[in-house]
């Protein structure tokens, strides 16, 4: 969450989560250059500063772990890794990559949390947390990010199309629930209506959640061989010990039954119940 909470304090972070592809004109997302600095002189540092520049910004943080791979810095390597993760996970959530970002210009205010943080925590318990994915060298780490988001931004019109379907079957007081926090009205969707909007969107978030979690993957293994493949294991402070290895052996078998809440070792699970 690192990145998240520095948007708090920093000017220049947000924007660095996201891409709003319709600021930059029409079909941008197949249009846009993969490379920084033609971005820039196609459409200038300050339009790109302020409507983000997520893609980019990732291939930047791939190079930062590159080099703390290289150097042999064991907590960098960590904290750009984390961080790289983070962003990865926003380019592909689809209300990441458009100016209606939260559904604010077609009457769905709230839709953005209800997608990437409600439905998910809710339904959890049913989804799919298995992969059989290999971490694989990417000969183009900008083409895969490239990829990742424009499927993400063609995702949109059916995230926005699905929460108008259903909300045909709720009134406004089965649909929303309001709060009072610090003496303000807050407007939620309910539960109800959260569960009923992912039954209607099927596995697509479930998708894209596997899809993230196997980039990932591939770009820590990309920046590990750009590096020279240096030896990890003298880095480990304390050495990992046999009852690590028994707990990790423990962890991939329930992993790979996707049993991993029911055997109570998913961690984000483990923070919430804490």
């Amino acid at each position: 969450m690192r990145p998240d909470q520095r948007r708090n304090r920093d000017s220049t972070e947000a924007t660095k989560h996201f891409i709003d592809f319709e600021a930059f004109g029409d079909s941008t997302a197949w249009k846009m250059p993969f490379s920084w600095q033609e971005a820039v002189a196609t459409y200038t540092k300050d339009s790109l500063l302020k409507h983000g520049y997520v893609p980019y910004h990732i291939i930047m943080m791939k190079e930062k772990l590159t080099n703390a791979f290289r150097n042999g810095k064991a907590d960098s390597v960590l904290f750009y890794a984390t961080d790289l993760a983070h962003y990865i996970g926003d380019a592909n959530v689809p209300l990441h990559t458009t100016i209606n970002y939260d559904g604010q210009l077609t009457g769905q205010k709230g839709l953005h949390a209800l997608w990437e943080s409600v439905i998910p925590e809710i339904l959890i318990d049913r989804y799919n947390l298995r992969s059989g994915h290999k971490a694989k060298y990417l000969r183009s780490p900008k083409e895969a990010i490239w990829n990742a988001v424009r499927r993400a931004f063609t995702m949109v019109p059916e995230v926005l199309a699905k929460e108008k379907e259903v909300s045909k079957s709720f009134s406004d007081g089965t649909k929303y629930r309001v709060q009072i926090r610090n003496g303000r009205e807050y407007r939620n969707y309910t539960g109800e209506f959260a569960k009923a909007y992912g039954k209607a969107l099927g596995t697509t978030i479930n998708d894209q959640l596997i899809r993230t979690a196997d980039m990932i993957a591939d770009f820590w293994y990309t920046a590990w061989v750009d590096a020279g493949k240096p030896d990890l294991d003298n880095w480990l402070r304390p050495a990992f010990t046999d009852e690590n290895k028994k707990q990790l052996k423990k962890e991939l078998k329930s992993f790979k039954k996707n049993q991993l809440v029911q055997d109570k070792l998913l961690i984000s699970r483990q923070r919430r119940q804490n």
